[in-house]
């Protein structure tokens, strides 16, 4: 399965080459992130995917300029790797015309209050397990 976030451009995306800035995409995939973090929250009092998160890596691919339009872009995401302390996720940036960026994020659970990492749970794991897609991120289509 893979989550899909709706993201819009703004005027100030671009830069000097009329195109949606390299950074910018960044803050497109923590924003797909975060969407997908809190929709993965169980509820009913389980402390599961409520705690904090840190990125430990970055890896992105820019396919092609997107330029600023009123439609907004799709950001997919699904989970490639699931491990004891840290999950990776992978993405792209498109729209029905075009794929403009793939990316994958290394995302540590951390716990704020001790100032260290943490261990996923077994519920935290079982809930990504409904996201991963391994196959794809070997075969291509986020291999970054």
């Amino acid at each position: 399965m893979r989550h899909l976030f709706s993201c819009p451009l703004r005027w100030s995306d671009m830069d000097a080459f009329g195109h949606v800035n390299n950074a910018v995409f960044v803050r497109y995939l923590e924003e797909a992130r975060i969407d997908f973090m809190r929709r993965l929250a169980p509820g009913g009092g389980s402390p599961s995917f409520t705690g904090g998160s840190v990125v430990a890596r970055h890896q992105i691919d820019y396919v092609r300029p997107l330029v600023h339009r009123p439609a907004p872009v799709t950001v997919e995401l699904w989970v490639t790797k699931i491990s004891a302390a840290s999950m990776t996720v992978a993405y792209e940036v498109k729209d029905d015309e075009a794929l403009y960026l793939r990316a994958s994020t290394v995302v540590v659970p951390y716990n704020f209050a001790e100032e260290r990492p943490r261990r996923l749970t077994a519920e935290e794991k079982a809930i990504l397990k409904e996201y991963l897609d391994d196959a794809a991120h070997q075969e291509g289509t986020a291999a970054v």
